[in-house]
């Protein structure tokens, strides 16, 4: 395993703050901006970056949960239910963000010849390091019945609370994660479950979906027994980014980035006509 502090130390790292709903327009665009600092850094044009993320109800969508043989009532539930729906340009399954859930990427240069794993190995290694004061007991494996399962998991006592995906763009790396810190895990998986009910109708499905267990999954606060809040996780982080790295630059994206932004904002558009049609 690669030493995940060697991205922070003896380094400068840029941090890009859009922990608001309000900072950006939906969550289709946070995965273009996290495209459009992949290329930047990957070029050398950017340190490596932390960049957090928030957003009104969305429920991100896979490639998969767009083929659904009865996506459309599945999706107009949703609506039903003031969620936005978004297809993202990487890899998994549906997840759901609110208010509660704390979004963070952590852009990487040298993706050609770091291993993928490497990548996931750092978030895990530094989600517990930012915790280490409340517990010794985040786990990284596959959270069978939680939405969205994957080998990177995050649990404490076998209760998922966090997922983890990296998008490579180029030469740079998102290793974008998901914390549900606030609120009910169970609720927001029982959504998710009710998404595939809708959607499956009794059918398989070409694709191997999930079968969601809502008590398989609660939040931070939850299972840490206290108040925590989106902002003191937020906090927890910029902490640990100042006592590791030996400067934090504060800034939002340069003109270069903008335009490779609008790009690759253009493209996921072009995707989720593609795959939801009028559907979104």
């Amino acid at each position: 395993m690669t030493d995940w502090q060697q991205y922070f130390t003896n380094s400068t790292i840029r941090f890009i703050d859009h922990g608001e709903p309000s900072a950006l327009p939906t969550a289709m665009a946070s995965f273009a901006v996290d495209d459009a600092l992949a290329i930047s850094v990957g070029n050398r044009m950017s340190p490596t970056t932390v960049r957090f993320w928030v957003h009104d109800p969305t429920i991100v969508l896979g490639i998969p949960d767009a083929r659904l043989p009865y996506v459309k009532p599945a999706i107009d539930w949703l609506h039903s239910q003031d969620y936005r729906t978004v297809v993202r340009n990487s890899g998994g399954l549906a997840v759901v963000l609110d208010e509660g859930v704390l979004n963070m990427s952590l852009i990487l240069p040298n993706a050609k010849h770091v291993g993928i794993h490497d990548g996931y190995d750092a978030m895990v290694q530094f989600i517990k390091h930012i915790f280490n004061d409340l517990t010794d007991s985040i786990d990284a494996f596959e959270v069978v019945g939680s939405y969205c399962p994957g080998d990177y998991d995050l649990s404490i006592n076998g209760k998922k609370f966090a997922g983890i995906s990296q998008r490579r763009v180029k030469n740079g790396s998102a290793v974008q994660i998901y914390l549900c810190v606030e609120g009910d895990g169970a609720e927001r998986a029982s959504l998710v479950k009710e998404f595939y009910r809708l959607g499956l109708q009794g059918e398989k499905g070409k694709f191997d979906y999930p079968i969601i267990e809502p008590d398989t999954m609660q939040s931070l606060s939850q299972l840490l027994k206290r108040d925590l809040t989106v902002a003191d996780v937020k906090d927890r982080i910029v902490t640990a980014i100042n006592n590791l790295a030996n400067d934090v630059r504060i800034d939002d994206l340069n003109e270069d980035e903008l335009v490779d932004f609008q790009k690759r904002m253009e493209q996921m558009i072009d995707r989720n006509d593609k795959a939801l049609g009028d559907l979104t």
